[in-house]
């Protein structure tokens, strides 16, 4: 069966503490859509408590177990009903992917005096003053918890920098005497992408690399996890997930599929990174880029070009593909929002093709709460021409800057379904394609778009229309595909 992924909750849900009991009760909806693998949201408490989305991390053994921050449910609910929610998933035959947020911590216990250097808000390797005493809330002892499961107390030996010094009430970025920005090297030499927000957590000392992998063993573990969406990671040190994933693959004896968000559209900068260890795959930055760019330029892209340099196209083993994220959500900070007149086909471009590992949002299926983001109406069936349709020799007609085509022939163990596909930036036109010999003299017709048909020739092509709807996509007269 395809692979297609969910990422199983939208940014704006309402902070009731009801969607692990959600999530739970939509698990068989989602099996059925086709989804292999939920990507749950970080599932430990925050800084703001009950409000928190997940990335403001305060203490990530507290899954919704101790009372800390004033609550002791998460945003999304209790340990337990996280619990009944990954049990269910899996129930249905689907795996868990569980978000790591390991880049900073937020939310300290308690201050302490630290030796620091306030830097550049434009570049980290840039002084803005002496080396001085700053009082940085950096002590995390958790006292909610009182020790269970772990003991370890963060300092600030275990951070290399923070955004606050208590004693001049200010914000601004200080880094910690003796230590040294993480990242990649050209990243560091240019001041850039080394610090996120809060305290930033040191992954590479050891004492902090020891206790994150006692940490991963006991998640894993306790919660029965399957894999990892990891959080930020160009932000960090490159060795700290080549080594933490190893490590704990060796430890869990479980494979761990592991996807990272490397936010950069260039497609080289994602393969340095890959480099030649391969230890996870890489959400499709560069795609998105484009997709984005296609939306808010109607008739003003070239589809003929719109997969090139790319991650898909590059690597399409290791590339995640995405049309929207909880990073591009209206009011986040990255890129933005692919607009909805674009999105199904861009869904389309994602979950009809052979390459790649798409993933779809909770948003787009359910529409977004508090956004005004509806729920993308054409994405149950696109789903759904994935699960049943998308398989066999796949023919690309990307010869157009206004239309583009594709065609999936079908397989024996998928009942020889097949599938065409067409996107347009124009009204009306057309693409001659082959869709396999073995659907000669067959009549196919539309189930996305307006209605039309064509008889499959004896060489196994004919030609399929698209007009003003931008989107059509042909199947065999009589399998069209069912969607509850």
């Amino acid at each position: 069966m395809n692979g297609t992924m969910l990422q199983g909750f939208s940014w704006h849900l309402p902070a009731d503490g009801q969607h692990w009991l959600r999530v739970a009760d939509q698990a068989e909806l989602f099996a059925k859509a086709g989804i292999t693998a939920v990507w749950l949201p970080p599932a430990y408490k925050g800084q703001a408590g009950k409000n928190d989305v997940g990335y403001g991390v305060y203490d990530t053994y507290d899954l919704g177990e101790f009372d800390q921050k004033d609550t002791v449910a998460t945003k999304y609910g209790t340990r337990a009903e996280y619990q009944a929610a990954i049990d269910a998933i899996h129930a249905n035959g689907m795996e868990v992917l569980a978000d790591v947020v390991l880049d900073h911590r937020i939310g300290a216990d308690g201050t302490e005096r630290v030796e620091a250097t306030e830097v550049s808000q434009v570049n980290r390797n840039q002084a803005v003053s002496s080396q001085h005493p700053i009082t940085a809330w950096t002590r995390f002892w958790y006292p909610g918890r009182a020790g269970k499961y772990s003991d370890f107390a963060w300092d600030w030996n275990c951070f290399l920098g923070t955004d606050y010094d208590e004693d001049t009430k200010r914000n601004s970025i200080y880094l910690f005497g003796g230590k040294r920005w993480a990242g990649r090297a050209e990243q560091v030499a240019t001041g850039t992408y080394d610090y996120l927000m809060g305290d930033v957590v040191d992954v590479m000392y050891q004492p902090v690399y020891d206790e994150l992998e006692r940490w991963g063993e006991w998640y894993v573990n306790g919660s029965n996890l399957d894999g990892f969406r990891l959080d930020a990671i160009r932000h960090m040190d490159r060795q700290f997930y080549l080594n933490w994933l190893s490590d704990l693959r060796r430890a869990t004896g479980r494979e761990l599929f592991s996807v990272g968000e490397y936010w950069s559209p260039d497609v080289r900068e994602l393969q340095e990174y890959l480099g030649s260890e391969r230890c996870m795959r890489l959400f499709d930055v560069p795609l998105y880029y484009r997709l984005y760019a296609a939306s808010k330029n109607e008739g003003g892209i070239d589809l003929s070009r719109i997969l090139d340099n790319t991650l898909v196209q590059k690597d399409p083993v290791h590339a995640v593909t995405f049309v929207a994220s909880r990073d591009t959500q209206p009011g986040q900070a990255l890129l933005g929002f692919v607009e909805p007149w674009f999105k199904p086909s861009a869904y389309a471009l994602i979950l009809l093709r052979q390459d790649g590992y798409p993933c779809v949002t909770y948003g787009d299926l359910f529409g977004m709460p508090n956004e005004g983001g509806p729920a993308v109406a054409e994405l149950p069936l696109l789903m759904d021409l994935r699960r049943r349709y998308a398989y066999g020799t796949q023919r690309d007609y990307l010869d157009e800057p206004d239309i583009i085509g594709w065609t999936r022939e079908g397989e024996p163990e998928h009942g020889d379904l097949g599938l065409a596909c067409i996107l347009s930036e124009r009204d009306g036109g057309s693409k001659t394609m082959c869709v396999g010999r073995i659907h000669a003299g067959e009549r196919w017709v539309t189930v996305l778009g307006e209605p039309r048909s064509v008889v499959i020739g004896e060489d196994g092509t004919a030609t399929f229309a698209c007009g003003s709807d931008k989107l059509c996509v042909y199947v065999r007269q009589g399998d069209a595909p069912f969607v509850s």
